[in-house]
């Protein structure tokens, strides 16, 4: 029945179309292009979607640095609560970038902008987490881009 749906025409296959159902949309697409019916397949959507997944897997990057920039900050500035609680946040995000940026290259270039993009909200996050003013925090990020990524850079630690 699954391969039947398949080699319908994507009418039939998602019949409300790219709006209503994006999985079944995909699969039909999916389908068409392996079977070589291009002049079946829904052109300007999968454009976008193709689009839309480089900004997906950008986003991702940025939240897991913000998320590192956070504990990294965290752990710097409040040494007495580090904890294992902190330690595995960084080693997840750490790995987490380092997952990202192994399946798209691409993005290394992205890191240092996206730095600078979430450093600022990690640095408010920081602040509301450890209840010190946000005038305690560095107003520029205070670590390079490799110490940032680095499995073996803790900041405040000798």
């Amino acid at each position: 029945m699954a391969l039947a749906r398949k080699l319908q025409p994507l009418g039939d296959a998602c019949p409300d179309g790219y709006e209503s159902d994006l999985v079944a949309w995909a699969e039909a697409n999916a389908a068409l292009l392996r079977q070589r019916r291009l002049a079946e397949i829904d052109v300007d959507h999968i454009a976008e979607e193709l689009e839309d997944l480089g900004k997906s897997e950008r986003r991702a990057l940025g939240s897991h640095l913000r998320n590192l920039l956070l504990h990294l900050l965290k752990w710097e500035f409040q040494p007495s609560r580090r904890g294992t609680s902190w330690q595995r946040s960084i080693i997840s995000a750490r790995r987490e970038i380092a997952v990202i940026l192994e399946d798209s290259p691409s993005l290394v270039g992205s890191v240092p902008t996206l730095i600078l993009r979430e450093y600022p909200s990690a640095r408010r996050l920081a602040a509301i987490e450890t209840k010190l003013q946000a005038d305690r925090f560095p107003s520029a990020c205070p670590y390079t881009t490799e110490q940032i990524i680095a499995d073996v850079y803790w900041p405040g630690t000798a």
